[in-house]
């Protein structure tokens, strides 16, 4: 029996929308890990006040690309600078469509001259592997899905564990027995812990320091252990998997940005390609906002922030588009900071809702009407109230600015993308993205 496409969901659903529409979604955490340990309260203040060690082993999907094509295939297919690409770094790699529109982008480390790691939401992936192999590329693919969806369950082939916090380095110093070489920021440096080989990749999450250590599996629980206990008189605190899906609202990256692949018919073979049961088919939409149209919930890359990664000095599928769009009406991305009051009136009937998490999209408005869109909402104790991560209106971008976050769900089809259902509205003040001095100005420096 043949594997259902995207494309047979779509033409079985009506349309992408009706496809992808899910109210009341339940948001997705990472698998495998524990919820919480100590409460995500204490999870999350742990990365801004002390250590935190976050096990990111099972969510992310794993793409090896090796071959005499492997640069040319990525470069060809993403806007980053291949020319300054050193092996040892990682990037934030952005594949766009042929019109200037995200896939979605995902974490790329070179390991050698032709030999590359992407991670991340598999979508990226599944674009590169399906230019590679219809343009001809002398390129070999090696993949290994996550947790969840890993073919007969079984182990990852890596390991990923971040430290962060203020005490990060203190602790990285204990368990090392002194500091780590000096690294830039994305850059990774080889490393050994009682005779075991890994990296160390300088990075960092809500603008704090700290660095992520990838290596093989079979390396996991020794080099667990020694955090573990290297970490208990500093107050180390493992975080959850509810706690660990909310940084994002606070160094800015929007994790869920909808693929701009579902309509343009010159992707019509791709569609066919991906199976209806992946990320593309199975990423659900929901919230106050509804449209019929896919295409209004499409997304620029500079949309997103990343009009610094884009590099015009290669040709690149979508590039273009994206000259033409660098200078046109675009969307601005804000940290919308949620009422207190409003919250626990809304979200908890008067009490604190305590944690909230949501993907979905709900309608941004002033008196005007619509100015936006929400993007991600989630609960950070430590300011004491639920940010959300926006698109908006350039004119309503101005820090400061007051907006009203319209929380509800649409039913979706069937019923006026403009009506007033009574949703109730929770008042915010427009702040900048990412909301984090830090990972505002210095954390993307090096990037």
């Amino acid at each position: 029996m043949a594997i259902p496409s995207l494309q047979d969901g779509i033409d079985k659903a009506g349309s992408p929308v009706e496809l992808l529409w899910q109210p009341d979604a339940e948001p997705w955490t990472p698998e495998v890990v524990a919820r919480e340990y100590s409460g995500w309260r204490q999870e999350q203040a742990a990365w801004h006040e002390g250590v935190a060690l976050l096990n990111l082993s099972h969510h992310m999907y794993d793409m090896w690309i090796e071959g005499p094509d492997a640069t040319r295939v990525l470069a060809e297919h993403g806007v980053n600078n291949f020319e300054k690409f050193a092996i040892g770094q990682a990037k934030q790699y952005v594949p766009v469509t042929r019109d200037g529109l995200i896939v979605t982008d995902g974490i790329l480390a070179r390991h050698a001259e032709n030999r590359y790691l992407l991670s991340g939401i598999p979508a990226a992936q599944h674009w590169v592997q399906y230019h590679a192999e219809k343009g001809g590329y002398d390129v070999a693919f090696e993949t290994d899905a996550s947790s969840a969806f890993r073919p007969g369950g079984g182990d990852p082939k890596l390991f990923r564990y971040q430290i962060q916090g203020p005490l990060a380095m203190e602790l990285i110093e204990k368990v090392f027995g002194g500091p780590l070489p000096e690294t830039k920021f994305f850059h990774a440096t080889p490393v050994t812990l009682g005779g075991r080989p890994f990296e160390a990749l300088r990075h960092g999450m809500a603008g704090q320091a700290g660095y992520e250590f990838i290596g093989p599996w079979e390396h996991a629980a020794h080099v667990h252990e020694a955090f573990l206990k290297a970490g208990e008189p500093l107050g180390l605190v493992q975080v959850g998997a509810l706690a660990y899906a909310t940084p994002s609202v606070e160094s800015g990256w929007i994790p869920s940005p909808v693929p701009g692949i579902y309509t343009d018919a010159g992707l019509a073979e791709y569609r066919a390609w991906l199976p209806l049961f992946g990320i593309e088919g199975k990423r659900p939409l929901n919230g106050s906002y509804f449209s019929r149209d896919i295409e209004d919930y499409y997304v620029s890359p500079y949309e997103l922030g990343y009009g610094k990664l884009i590099h015009f000095s290669h040709d690149f599928v979508g590039r273009d588009a994206l000259l033409k769009a660098k200078d046109g009406p675009l969307r601005s991305k804000v940290t919308l900071v949620l009422d207190p009051d409003d919250v626990r009136t809304v979200l908890g009937g008067g009490e604190d809702p305590g944690f909230v998490l949501s993907y979905a999209r709900h309608r941004v408005e002033t008196d005007a009407g619509l100015a936006g869109v929400t993007m991600q909402s989630a609960s950070i104790d430590p300011v004491g109230t639920v940010l959300t991560q926006t698109l908006v209106d350039a004119e309503h971008a101005v820090p400061g600015t007051r907006v009203e976050v319209v929380w509800g769900e649409h039913p979706g089809a069937g019923t006026d993308p403009e009506a007033d259902l009574g949703f109730p509205r929770i008042r915010a003040t427009v702040q900048p993205s990412p909301f984090d001095e830090h990972a505002r100005t210095l954390y993307r420096r090096d990037r």
